[in-house]
Parts: C-alpha cells; structure tokens; sequence
C-alpha cells in the first residue's frame, strides 16, 4: 500500500498544470486550553497547539475515474500526534449503473463515510466544533477511523420515494507510536497493527431533504506483538460497533444526533492468560441556529459509559483498588459554540465545553494516567480559519 500512495503522489504532483486537476486547501490557527485535564494541553497552559494546514485534490483521468488525495499538517496538543499525514489518497471509479443504481469504487486509503461527520472531521470549516462529541468521534483514535487503507463502495439511488445510500469497506489502518500508547500505555515497546476494519452503513433521505436517518455497523480486529524486552505480552483486541444516525435540516435550525455501542473483547498484553470483555455506550444530540446567514450558534450533550454493567465506574474504582477513581467510567459533556463567517471563505469559530468525567480523555486508563484529569474539568478553542 506504500507504493500505491507514493505512485499515487507523484501523479497528482505531475497533474497540478492539467485542464482536469482541481486542488483546495485551508489554513486553520487557533488558541486552546484544556483546564483541570491534560486532554488538550498540559498543566492548565493556555496554548495555539491548534493548527491545521492542508491541500486536497482531483484529478479526472478519464470521465469514470479520478485520483483524489489530501495532504496535511495538524497540531491539536495531546489528542493526537502532530504532524504531517496523508488523510486519504485512493483512486475513485464510477461504475456501470445497474437498476437505478449509481456506484462508486475507491481503491487506496479511502475516507469512512458511515458515520455523519466521519467523512468531513478533517477539514476544520466542515466540523460543528473543533473537538467533536467524544463518544463517536474520539479524537485518540482520530486517523485510524478517519479512513483505511483497502477497497471501498458506496451506492446511491434515487426514486419518487427518497434517496438511498448503501455503503461498504474494508482495509486496515497504520498505527503510529501514539496510537500504540494510546492502546497499551506509553511502556509499550512492541509493535502493534490493526489486522482489519469490516464497514457497513445504510442511509435514507426523503424526497423533501429536510431529515436523513441511517445506521452502521463496523468489525475490527488488532495485534501487538511484544518486543523482546517489553512491559507487555503478545495481545489481541476485537471492538464491534453499532450506530444509528439521524440529521434533522429547516431553514434556521440543524438538528443531529447518533448513538453507539462498542463491544470489545481482550486478550493477553497484559498477561498472557488475560482476558477481558465490556460494551460501552454512547450518543450526543447537537443543534446549530442561523441567527443570520453569517452567524450561528451551536449547543450539545455528549454521553459515554465505559462499561454499561458499570454506569457509575465503582466497579472500575474497586478493582483498581482505588487507584483509579470511579468517575474514569463515564464521561459526559455540554458544549456550546458560535461561528461568525465574517468574510467570504474566512472564519471565527469559538466553543466551551463543561465536562463531568474522563473516560474519553485519555485512550487508555491506567493508574499512572488516572491523575491527569478531575472529576469537573473544561474546555475551550478559538479558531480563526480560511479556505480557498
């Protein structure tokens, strides 16, 4: 797969002059802090680790197949490791319609288009807020369900009736050491891969427009294979994810909401004959209102539970014995936002967010990492963007 995203820049590289190629970029700088939690910056610091810089592109290659790719650079403290990436590059194919239906086939590292704003978090003018709600969109796993490396389809009909959308993928995604500590802790010195993520979503859309409902369904698997001295063991890890999605549109007001169940299972790393299995549950609802054409305002409730059988995280405390504190199990949040489009193609974009527990603000929940965070913590972004 390295080979095909090398070829596949160089392509795109030699087609910047041609009639065919478009290309669009944007410039995202802000300020940011996260107080009382070390999810966004450390030590209460008031920071600008809140930069975004990226280009995308298309090139038609002929009038059914296209090369589309986006190169950036991201900086968002410690939700996820800086630096640059290549979020999606892959070969988009229209095929033959067949009954009414139009499909698509890309072939590379695809975007994930099942989930409502999994297939526009990564550009910053596209997001509701610059930290989406956790309990879908948790940012330590942000480029591992940004896309994947594989094959992806997805179909589309329209009749009398509404519109349909039938998506389906699979690949894998590279972990980077990050993500690897976010996964086992930052002792971990093997490494660790993600074996494959099965993908399925279906979507209706009425003929009026003004509301789309749909639901997914995800299937991965990943190993880690120990280093030869290493805090760990060999491992395995399985997550199974069920969601239910619905966006809600009128003249003034957009309304979305999705809720989610992860199913993980667990075995060896941290002993051999360690096992372990929870469901974690989740949603938020989010409404948006046009003051103006130009201004909006923006609040949301975001929920997660680490484990349904242990709502309160008790359970979680008195088998740490007490090193870790219950309130590591849940975690839920109010947000509230306003955007100012006060230029064609500019923007300022401010959030503030109250939170009551951590269970999303660390990827992985260790005694060593239960002290980074209180039981009430906050935070906070303003972003100044622009896009062309």
């Amino acid at each position: 797969m390295k080979q095909v995203l090398i070829f596949s820049l160089f392509a795109l590289s030699a087609a910047v002059q041609a009639d065919n190629f478009s290309w669009h970029g944007y410039v995202s700088q802000g300020i940011t802090q996260s107080k009382d939690s070390n999810f966004i910056t450390d030590n209460n610091d008031i920071t600008l680790n809140l930069t975004e810089v990226g280009v995308n592109a298309r090139w038609e290659l002929k009038p059914t197949l296209a090369l589309v790719g986006q190169a950036n650079y991201l900086d968002g403290g410690n939700r996820y490791k800086s630096g640059g990436r290549i979020d999606y590059l892959f070969f988009d194919w229209k095929l033959p319609t067949v009954a009414s239906w139009d499909t698509r086939l890309n072939i590379g590292r695809f975007k994930n288009r099942h989930w409502l704003y999994s297939a526009t978090r990564d550009v910053p003018h596209t997001r509701a807020t610059a930290v989406l709600p956790q309990s879908v969109y948790s940012d330590g796993s942000r480029d591992i369900a940004l896309g994947s490396d594989g094959i992806s389809l997805q179909s589309t009909r329209s009749a009398a009736h509404g519109s349909w959308e039938v998506n389906w993928s699979y690949g894998k995604s590279p972990l980077n050491q990050g993500e690897i500590g976010a996964f086992l802790g930052a002792g971990a010195l093997g490494e660790a891969e993600q074996d494959f993520v099965h993908q399925f979503s279906v979507y209706y859309q009425p003929p009026s427009l003004n509301w789309r409902v749909g639901a997914s369904w995800l299937s991965s698997d990943f190993s880690y294979t120990a280093a030869e001295v290493d805090n760990f063991f060999d491992g395995q890890r399985s997550v199974d994810r069920l969601m239910l999605s619905a966006i809600y549109f009128s003249e003034f007001w957009e309304l979305s909401a999705e809720i989610v169940r992860d199913e993980r299972r667990d075995a060896g790393a941290y002993f051999p004959d360690f096992r372990n299995e929870r469901t974690s549950e989740g949603g938020y609802i989010q409404a948006r209102y046009l003051f103006t054409p130009r201004l909006s305002g923006l609040v949301s409730l975001d929920t997660y539970t680490l484990n349904r059988d242990d709502p309160d995280g008790e359970g979680l405390n008195q088998i740490s014995a007490g090193l870790i504190p219950a309130y590591y199990g849940y975690q839920d949040t109010l947000a509230l936002g306003m955007r100012w489009d006060f230029a064609t193609n500019w923007r300022l974009q401010a959030e503030h967010h109250w939170v009551e527990g951590a269970a999303r603000s660390t990827g992985i929940i260790l005694p060593q990492t239960a002290t980074q965070t209180e039981k009430y913590w906050r935070m906070w972004s303003v972003q100044l963007m622009y896009w062309f």
